[in-house]
């Protein structure tokens, strides 16, 4: 059994002193980020965060394996979504798990020098194996649970991009410009047809110019979504006007039986800026 109540209170009883020497060991010189700080708060904060590790952790001995794993993640979390560990490389972090790792077992075996108990060295290969599983968990958590908050901040940082790769132009009080630039994807396509409609409406557009001559690729189901951004247009009260369309891209919409017929297409942007002066002449 590796529940010990007195071992709990004596590893708690240390958990300044782990902090403590834990921090004054670290070797700056071979570390980064976060560890390598002088900045004091930001050293502060470390100690804190190490100091509630140690106040969370010393509960294995005491608490059911299900609630401890409980409150080790939301710790874990905490600094899986830490800004100062996210700028720390993750070998450094992991590295810096296994020295406290190191720590544990070693108080362990002060405190089973210290007791009395006939069993001591069969429960300190018990403990010693709580401790190792235990910051085993911890770790691979910790690369998990870092990993989800990396692709949540990519996935968000890749719409702000398509969001700012997709702008609506304002030319005057009813007229706009979307300028589509580089290769659309379908991700891409289908935050166009969404941000170009909602902007329209805002905007109180009543003309759209769309202008096609940057987009290098286009694929069938890009043309696709593309030509229901004109539909949508147009069933919102918005005239789209298409401009620099390729000849592979005009290919590509004859072949998914697309109709221009309804539909305004010049060569450049300029001559179709003519076309709308002219309706309204």
């Amino acid at each position: 059994m590796h529940r010990s109540k007195n071992l709990h209170t004596y590893l708690l009883s240390k958990a300044r002193q782990l902090t403590d020497s834990w921090y004054e060991s670290i070797d700056k010189s071979k570390v980064s980020g976060v560890y390598s700080s002088n900045d004091p708060k930001t050293v502060e904060n470390l100690k804190k965060q190490n100091f509630e590790f140690h106040q969370l952790f010393c509960e294995v001995f005491t608490i059911e394996k299900e609630t401890f794993n409980k409150r080790l993640d939301d710790w874990v979390l905490s600094i899986a979504e830490d800004k100062h560990h996210l700028e720390t490389p993750t070998h450094h972090i992991i590295q810096e798990f296994m020295r406290v790792r190191n720590q544990y077992l070693d108080f362990l075996n002060e405190f089973a020098k210290e007791s009395e108990d006939p069993n001591r060295s069969d429960l300190l290969r018990i403990w010693e194996d709580t401790v190792i599983e235990s910051f085993d968990r911890v770790i691979l958590r910790f690369m998990e649970l870092q990993n989800e908050v990396v692709e949540r901040q990519l996935k968000s940082q890749e719409q702000i991009i398509h969001e700012l790769s997709t702008p609506l132009i304002s030319l005057n009080e009813d007229t706009a410009l979307v300028p589509l630039i580089g290769n659309i994807d379908p991700d891409r396509a289908k935050l166009i047809l969404e941000n170009t409609l909602e902007q329209c409406v805002q905007k109180e557009v009543s003309y759209l110019f769309i202008d096609l001559s940057g987009v290098v690729m286009i694929d069938t189901m890009v043309a696709h979504q593309l030509f229901q951004l004109v539909d949508a247009l147009e069933l919102i009260g918005v005239k789209p006007i298409l401009s620099g369309l390729r000849p592979e891209i005009a290919q590509t919409a004859v072949q998914l039986g697309l109709k221009f017929d309804r539909l305004t297409i010049t060569s450049t942007l300029a001559q179709a800026i003519t076309v709308k002066s002219n309706e309204h002449i």
